[in-house]
C-alpha cells in the first residue's frame, strides 16, 4: 500500500458500507488528533493521551481512524489493548482484521508474525490486559530491537479499568500497571492514548504517575445517539423513566411491557428486542429474579384471554414508536399472545457461574438478568427495557456510569422505558450532570479537569487514587487564607469600588469573581489555584452563572483566628446554598496581618457538593 492511504482506505470501507456519516466523524477525530497531537510527535517523549466518548457510542471506529492517520504519519507499531476477556480480545482481534487494511494485524501468540513482518507492514498487536501476556510482549518487543529508533503507538482500550495503579497508597506498582509501564517507556519513544466513557479516575491521576493526559480529546456521538441526556436530564424526569415505589407488582410490569414492545418491533420486520435485569451483583438474587420473570411470563400464557390482554393493552397505550409505524393493538396482542404460547421467549442469566455468548440475545424476544457482566464493554443490541435496582453504600459513578447499557443508536426513543428506584435516577442525572461538565470543560481548552459530585457519591474506586496527592474541596464550607497577601492593594480596592459596605451583598458574574481572585497571592493554606479551576469548571457549562459578592472594609479581625467572618455575615452567606458566595474584608492591619490594610478573601462554593482536587507536589 502507497504511502498515506490508511485512513483514507479505512473511510472508504466505511462509506461504502453506507456510514457516510460514521466517516465524517472519524475523519474528524483522526484529523484532529493526528495534525494537533500526533503530527509533530517527538522521537525522544513519551507522552500520553485521553480520547473521551459518551458509553456505547462508538469509540472502536474512532479508534481505528486515529491508527490509521498515525500509520499515515509514519507509526509502524501498534499495540491495541482489551479487557482481560478472552471473547472481548478475540471479537476485536477479528474486527481489527475485518475493518483495516494493509496492516500486519497480530494476536497474542503471533511473535513470528510480527518478527517476519519486520515494520514492512505497520503492526497491530490486539492484547489482553493480562500480566501474562503484557510480560511477554514486553519481552518480545525488547528482543527485536524494532523500537530503539521507532515510535510505538499504545491504544489503551477502557484505559481506567485495569490500567492504573491499584497499590499506589502502599508505595507499590499492581502488575498490569507495571508491565504497561515497561512496553510505553522501553520504546525510545512513545504515545500513550487511553480510551474510555468514564475518564473520572484518570483525570485524578498526577502528572508524576505517568498517567496523566497531557491531551484530551472528545468526540461527539451521532445523531442518533441515545445518552445521558435522554435518560437522566437534571431538570425533568423524563417520560421513559418509571419510578418503581409507584408501581405494584413491578416484575409483572416490566415482563408485560417488554412483551408490548417485544410484539412492535418483531411485527415491524425487527429481529431483536432485549430486556435487561441487573438488581444486584449478587448471584442468588440474579436467580431469584430469572424465576420471577418465568412465574410471571407463566402468568401471562394462564390469563392470556382475560387479565393479560388488559394489562398489555394499558403498555401497548404507553408507548409511541418513532422508528416503525404504530401497529394496530389487536397486532401487538396477537404476537405477544404468540411468543408466550410457542415459547419464544428466552430468560438468560449472565454472571460468574454462566456461559452466554452475545449469540445468544441477538434474535427474539430476551430477557437478561446479571450484575457485573452487565456493565463494561458489553452490548445489547435492540435494548428497549431495562430494570435497574442495583445499590452501594459506597456509589461510584465511573461504576455507575458504566451500567448504562440503555446508551446507544439502535433504540427507538417512542417505546424506551428504565423501571428504576427514584434516589437511583436521581445519583444517575448527577454523573450526567457532572460528565457534561467535563465535556465543556475539555471543548472550552481547560486542562485542569475538575470533578464534582454530590456529597456520597464518589468519583471512582479509592485504590486508584493517592491519598498524598487528592483532596476533596467541601461545598459549604468557609475557606480563607491565615497569611494572605494581594498583588495590589491599590488596584483590588479600585475593582472593589462599585460595592458597599451597606449593601447587604451583590450578585455579579463568576468571571468578576475569577477576577478578583487573580488579585490574591497563592498561599499553601488557601487553594487558590483550585478555586479558580472549579470556577472554569462551573463557567465552561454556564458562561454567565452568577454568584455572591460581599464587601466589607475596616474589619478589626486578629489574624490567625479561628473565623473570619462576622456571625451576621457568615449566616448570609450560608443562606446561599446554591451559589458561589466570595466575602472580601479588607483588615485594618492592628492585629496581624503585615500591618497592611489588605484584603482577605472568604469562598464557599455551593452546598452538598464535593469538589476533587489533584495536588501536584514538587519533589
Amino acid at each position: 500500500m502507497n504511502a498515506m492511504q490508511y485512513l483514507k482506505t479505512y473511510l472508504k470501507n466505511i462509506t461504502d458500507r453506507g456510514n457516510v456519516k460514521l466517516a465524517e466523524s472519524i475523519s474528524k477525530t483522526a484529523d484532529d488528533v493526528g495534525n494537533k497531537h500526533i503530527k509533530n510527535f517527538s522521537f525522544t517523549s513519551h507522552e500520553i493521551g485521553l480520547l473521551f466518548g459518551n458509553v456505547q457510542s462508538g469509540k472502536t471506529g474512532q479508534m481505528f481512524g486515529i491508527m490509521c492517520k498515525a500509520a499515515d504519519l509514519g507509526f509502524p507499531v501498534f499495540i491495541l489493548l482489551t479487557t482481560d476477556n478472552v471473547v472481548l480480545q478475540q471479537q476485536t482481534l477479528e474486527r481489527v482484521k475485518s475493518d483495516l487494511d494493509g496492516f500486519c494485524i497480530c494476536g497474542e501468540n503471533d511473535a513470528r508474525l510480527f518478527t517476519d513482518n519486520s515494520l514492512i507492514e505497520p503492526a497491530i498487536i490486539v492484547l489482553k490486559k493480562n500480566v501474562r501476556i503484557l510480560k511477554l510482549w514486553a519481552n518480545i518487543l525488547n528482543s527485536t530491537g524494532f523500537m530503539k529508533g521507532n515510535p510505538l503507538f499504545v491504544i489503551d482500550d477502557e484505559a481506567d479499568a485495569a490500567s492504573l495503579n491499584t497499590l499506589v497508597n502502599r508505595d507499590r506498582q499492581s502488575s498490569i500497571n507495571k508491565y504497561l509501564d515497561i512496553i510505553k517507556n522501553r520504546a525510545s519513544s512513545s504515545l500513550y492514548l487511553q480510551v474510555t466513557g468514564t475518564p473520572q479516575a484518570i483525570f485524578l491521576q498526577t502528572i508524576a504517575s505517568g498517567w496523566h493526559p497531557y491531551f484530551t480529546y472528545y468526540f461527539q456521538p451521532g445523531d442518533a445517539y441515545l445518552g445521558g441526556d435522554f435518560f437522566f436530564p437534571v431538570s425533568k424526569v423524563p417520560d421513559c423513566i418509571s419510578f418503581l415505589g409507584t408501581i405494584k407488582e413491578p416484575t409483572r410490569n416490566v415482563v408485560i411491557r417488554h412483551l408490548a414492545v417485544t410484539a412492535q418491533i418483531l411485527a415491524s420486520g425487527g429481529r431483536i428486542s432485549n430486556c435487561l435485569f441487573h438488581p444486584s451483583v449478587r448471584v442468588a438474587a440474579h436467580k431469584r429474579y430469572a424465576d420471577e420473570i418465568s412465574k410471571e411470563l407463566s402468568w401471562c400464557r394462564e390469563n392470556l384471554n382475560g387479565d393479560f390482554k388488559a394489562e398489555l393493552k394499558v403498555r401497548y397505550n404507553s408507548f409511541n414508536p418513532t422508528k416503525t409505524e404504530k401497529l394496530s393493538y389487536d397486532t401487538i396482542y396477537s404476537v405477544a399472545a404468540g411468543l408466550l404460547s410457542e415459547n419464544h421467549i428466552k430468560i438468560l442469566v449472565m454472571n460468574g457461574k454462566s456461559d452466554i455468548d452475545s449469540s445468544d440475545y441477538s434474535e427474539g424476544c430476551n430477557f437478561i438478568v446479571g450484575g457485573n457482566t452487565l456493565g463494561r464493554g458489553v452490548t445489547f443490541p435492540g435494548l428497549q427495557t431495562i430494570y435497574y435496582t442495583r445499590t452501594s453504600k459506597k456509589p461510584q459513578a465511573d461504576t455507575m456510569w458504566q451500567h448504562s447499557r440503555m446508551f446507544g443508536y439502535d433504540r427507538d426513543p417512542g417505546m424506551m422505558m428504565i423501571f428504576i428506584e427514584e434516589n437511583l435516577y436521581k445519583l444517575f442525572a448527577d454523573i450526567n450532570a457532572t460528565n457534561n461538565s467535563i465535556i465543556a470543560q475539555i471543548e472550552r481548552g481547560i486542562d485542569d479537569i475538575k470533578l464534582y459530585y454530590p456529597n456520597g457519591l464518589n468519583p471512582t474506586r479509592k485504590n486508584v487514587l493517592d491519598n498524598d496527592h487528592v483532596e476533596i474541596i467541601s461545598g459549604g464550607t468557609n475557606y480563607y487564607p491565615f497569611y494572605p497577601d494581594n498583588d495590589s492593594t491599590e488596584e483590588l480596592s479600585k475593582l472593589l469600588e462599585p460595592f458597599s459596605d451597606t449593601e447587604p451583598y451583590y450578585q455579579v458574574s463568576l468571571r468578576f469573581i475569577k477576577e478578583t481572585l487573580t488579585h490574591i497571592i497563592p498561599s499553601p493554606d488557601f487553594k487558590l489555584q483550585a478555586f479558580q479551576s472549579i470556577l472554569d469548571a462551573i463557567l465552561a457549562e454556564q458562561p454567565t452563572a452568577q454568584g455572591i459578592l460581599i464587601a466589607r472594609r475596616g474589619r478589626n479581625v486578629a489574624q490567625g483566628t479561628g473565623a473570619l467572618l462576622s456571625p451576621n455575615d457568615w449566616q448570609l452567606g450560608a443562606s446561599f446554598t446554591d451559589k458561589v458566595v466570595l466575602t472580601m474584608y479588607q483588615v485594618t492591619g492592628t492585629k496581624g496581618w503585615n500591618g497592611k490594610q489588605m484584603w482577605v478573601p472568604n469562598i464557599k462554593l455551593p452546598d452538598g457538593t464535593m469538589y476533587y482536587n489533584v495536588i501536584e507536589k514538587e519533589n
